[in-house]
């Protein structure tokens, strides 16, 4: 397989993670989104939304969007099963992925925060503060939902954990008070220290 990912997206670092934990051969393709090259002809042709990541299978199909991704391969995968097998268990990790990946994320994207910052004339503080209150709204909830023990639904790493893990880099990575997210914070710290979310890490990306 072959993903076509950036160092910073958090669509594509959930994938990472995934690939990692299911020891799934793959080559890592780097797609500049600061030199524009999400944007290219040849780009397009895999990924007509011009987003990342795309991932391409061995056979030469593509499949977009992180989500559809990450159910892929949890479905032609056996090893390192990522959601509980009780389908009320995966539907509550499925909901949490959805507080991350639909009601946090989309709304935080960088070209999101591009278009307020650029064409609705929005200064940076109140982009930062746009940021940081759809951060909250979801961090609230999820608080008083997951386990924490360690992980999201306790000892079993779910995709819950691989959505969470990037949001909150990027939470702290754009400054927000994680005070009173303590079980956040715990499950972020307990899921970087396995060699499958380091790995994946941005800061361990090549960033060309």
């Amino acid at each position: 397989m072959e993903l076509f990912t950036y160092f910073r997206s958090s669509a594509a670092y959930r994938v990472r993670i995934a690939l990692n934990l299911k020891e799934i051969p793959h080559k890592l393709t780097t797609v500049n989104l600061l030199k524009a090259e999400h944007k290219s002809d040849a780009y397009l042709k895999l990924n007509p939304q011009g987003l990342v990541p795309s991932l391409k299978l061995d056979d030469g199909r593509v499949i977009n969007q992180s989500t559809a991704m990450l159910e892929y391969l949890e479905a032609t995968s056996d090893s390192y099963p990522l959601l509980p097998s009780n389908p009320y268990d995966a539907a509550t990790v499925r909901e949490w992925c959805n507080i991350i990946g639909n009601d946090i994320h989309p709304v935080d994207n960088l070209r999101i925060l591009k278009y307020l910052t650029g064409t609705l004339g929005v200064s940076e503080d109140e982009k930062m503060t746009w940021y940081h209150h759809w951060i909250h709204e979801g961090f609230k909830a999820l608080e008083s939902q997951v386990k924490a023990t360690p992980y999201c639904f306790g000892n079993q790493i779910t995709l819950a954990d691989l959505y969470l893990v990037p949001q909150v880099y990027n939470a702290l990575r754009f400054d927000l008070d994680m005070a009173n997210y303590p079980k956040i914070r715990s499950i972020y710290d307990a899921c970087n220290k396995l060699e499958a979310f380091i790995n994946a890490a941005p800061e361990n990306q090549p960033q060309e």
